[in-house]
């Protein structure tokens, strides 16, 4: 009898590198794919996991390996598309203890794989009562000494008989939950700044059409003077606004490093895996069709999340405004918006594609600039706190401003803030109710309790968007006083005494009143 596939393991992780990859169980149906990936293995790969050479995997091996229990014995292994490019595995060997082992495809060793199976594997395996992994590793294997010696886990070696027994405390302990963390932050980070900084950009859909779509995005690209070469993308053109066109972006003799999408909604799904045919590294989908329409642009929605994943792309939008990036290297306005502020301290997210450009039109005639901007649209995978995670170790950002009309993941969100905010302000505006389209998990709780929340986590609630660019530019270019001593000018005896109470509760130092 089959076991029960436990489809709760199931995740999508972002990888060391910006990169992502699908993390699941084994099932019987992927022995083929396992004998592909043994395939690809380098002899040395293979002798530090079976301690000899062995060619290929027999029959019976790879029934044994596929067929699992999901209890004492568990598999989990990483795909990016169709391939398995790691796996990871225990076998129960005693009451609350479990070998453990695990191998990672050369070509994507590095990436952090391992980290990130072994991490959701001792999860499984609290789950199931194990309590400690063990290890068998050979000596020169420093590889995987080191990914479970720097797990954060209470761990204790012993050498015998040419190989080093590794035993490892699965209770987390607050190494482990710090390691989880920066694993987490430098990930997302850096999965951002490839999305922010790219080498070169592919407009799909960038047709002669005036005011199109595609057009205007390829034309503000142009007209930012951005830093690397721009690909616009037609099947029927040669040229768009005076730039070479090609007919697919596999068609592009250069690197793509990042696409802008803006081709009919029942298009992007080829679209995206043309472009991770490619080797794109991330996209943005200005197209529109999706979660905002209902349950069938919403099924649509979530193909294009599960198809960009499991090829290791990051997407902001659909349904966005697209993003900008006021690095005198970069030089990224992938907007629809013409007017993009100069450059700033600010970085700015916004859920909202309508919004957007009202918004940066209101901070450029403001005169306050900005660091980069992204609007995320219907939030089919970039949220507000990927960017926190990247704004976090951006030396250009200062400030951070947050327009957000619902939160995906709150306890996260709550959780970064916290952190963030002792280094960096963030203000935010939170509009009511959860649009349509957009991932919410409804938080539950009254407008009070949320800003009680926003509080607590050391985050600057404001009411509109003129509040949030007040305290923003206030922020920004305010210098901190000297000290806490305040002069009051007034033309009120009773509003000037009231101004020095509210100094004196603020634990401020009014002078007498002018």
């Amino acid at each position: 009898m089959e076991a029960q596939y436990p489809a709760h393991w199931e995740a999508d992780v972002v990888l060391a590198d910006g990169g992502t990859s699908h993390v699941r169980p084994i099932r019987p149906a992927d022995a083929d794919r396992l004998r592909s990936f043994y395939s690809r293995l380098s002899d040395e790969s293979i002798y530090f996991r079976f301690f000899g050479p062995r060619p290929r995997l027999s029959d019976r091996e790879v029934e044994r390996f596929t067929n699992v229990d999901y209890e004492g014995r568990v598999a989990l292994i990483a795909t990016i598309g169709a391939e398995m490019v790691a796996v990871i595995r225990y076998d129960r060997v005693a009451p609350g203890e479990a070998e453990v082992a695990f191998l990672v495809e050369d070509a994507h060793q590095g990436r952090g794989v391992a980290s990130v199976l072994l991490e959701h594997l001792a999860a499984t395996a609290r789950e199931r009562g194990i309590e400690r992994f063990v290890a068998d590793v050979l000596p020169a294997n420093m590889k995987m000494m080191g990914v479970l010696r720097q797990a954060g886990y209470t761990a204790q070696s012993q050498f015998a008989d040419g190989v080093v027994r590794m035993t490892l405390d699965l209770t987390p302990t607050e190494t482990s939950a710090e390691v989880t963390a920066s694993r987490e932050h430098r990930a997302e980070s850096r999965s951002i700044a490839r999305l922010l900084a790219p080498g070169s950009v592919a407009v799909i859909g960038a047709s002669r059409e005036p005011g199109g779509v595609g057009q205007t995005v390829l034309r503000n690209l142009l007209a930012a003077d951005f830093t690397g070469p721009v690909y616009p993308v037609h099947r029927q053109v040669r040229a768009v606004a005076g730039v070479r066109a090609y007919p697919s972006v596999t068609a592009i003799d250069g690197e793509v490093d990042l696409a802008v999408v803006a081709v009919p909604a029942e298009g992007v799904l080829d679209v995206v895996k043309e472009c991770a045919e490619k080797g794109v590294h991330g996209l943005v989908v200005v197209s529109s069709g999706f979660g905002e329409t209902g349950e069938r642009g919403r099924a649509r929605q979530d193909e294009l999340a599960r198809i960009a994943r499991s090829y290791g792309l990051r997407v902001v939008g659909p349904n966005c405004l697209g993003i900008a990036n006021t690095d005198p290297a970069v030089k990224l306005n992938a907007t629809l918006a013409a007017t993009v502020p100069g450059r700033g301290r600010v970085g700015f997210f916004s859920q909202s594609g309508a919004l957007g450009t009202a918004l940066l039109q209101r901070v450029a005639q403001r005169g306050m600039g900005i660091s980069s901007f992204v609007s995320a649209g219907n939030r089919a995978d970039v949220s507000g706190n990927d960017l926190l995670q990247y704004w976090e170790e951006d030396d250009a950002t200062e400030v951070i401003l947050l327009y957000l009309e619902s939160l995906g993941n709150p306890r996260k969100f709550t959780r970064l803030a916290r952190r963030i905010a002792r280094d960096k302000p963030i203000v935010v505006v939170k509009s009511g109710g959860t649009p349509a389209g957009h991932s919410a998990e409804e938080l539950g709780l009254p407008d009070s309790a949320i800003s009680s929340l926003f509080a607590q986590a050391g985050l600057i609630r404001v009411d509109d968007l003129i509040q949030l660019f007040d305290v923003g530019q206030l922020l920004a270019y305010q210098p901190l006083p000297a000290g806490p001593r305040v002069a009051l000018v007034t033309n009120s005896d009773a509003l000037g005494l009231l101004a020095a109470d509210a100094c004196v509760s603020a634990g401020l130092e009014p002078r007498p009143p002018v």
